[in-house]
């Protein structure tokens, strides 16, 4: 049987953190991930999906994690039911958490202004976003620098290799 969840989305609220009677950490949190398509009002809607998870991952979560974070979490769906104090049977659904990823800098999330979760690089930053461009960046020195495009070779020293055919093994 397979039960492997992995989501990336952003959370809704700070963490919140407990301990069980035996000191065993246990985080709950919402993830808003994205659909991957719009509604009839051209809109992305989102799942709010709940999320557990355990012991030292769910005390660096609370630590580190704050509203508005870009996680990437890896677990499975888990389903159990109680009874509440009405005497209703509750069922409740959700994903346990093995492992969670921090998928942006707290810098670039309160950094302001950006959106589409792309790459926008600040004045202490080389601009490094043109990968596999052929043109080299205009706040990089080609000297200290080097260029990834797709016509240089890094390893060449900027001068052509020179291979015969008798160089070559086939």
């Amino acid at each position: 049987m397979i039960n492997n969840v992995v989501l990336v989305g952003r959370l809704t609220k700070d963490v919140e953190l407990r301990y069980t009677p035996q000191n065993q950490a246990v985080a709950t949190f919402t993830l808003a991930v994205n659909r991957q398509f719009k509604n009839a009002n051209g809109e992305r809607e989102a799942d709010f999906i709940n999320v557990v998870i355990w012991r030292q991952s769910a005390e660096n979560l609370a630590n580190w994690a704050k509203k508005g974070a870009l996680l990437g979490i890896t677990g499975r769906i888990q389903t159990r039911n109680y009874e509440n104090t009405q005497g209703q049977r509750v069922y409740v659904t959700e994903v346990v958490a093995d492992n969670f990823q921090m998928l942006e800098s707290r810098a670039a999330r309160d950094g302001g202004g950006q959106t589409g979760g792309g790459y926008t690089p600040t004045p202490s930053q080389p601009n490094t976003s043109n990968f596999g461009g052929n043109q080299p960046s205009q706040t990089q020195s080609s000297a200290s620098t080097p260029d990834f495009g797709r016509d240089s070779d890094p390893f060449s020293g900027g001068t052509p290799m020179n291979l015969s055919d008798d160089d070559l093994p086939f």
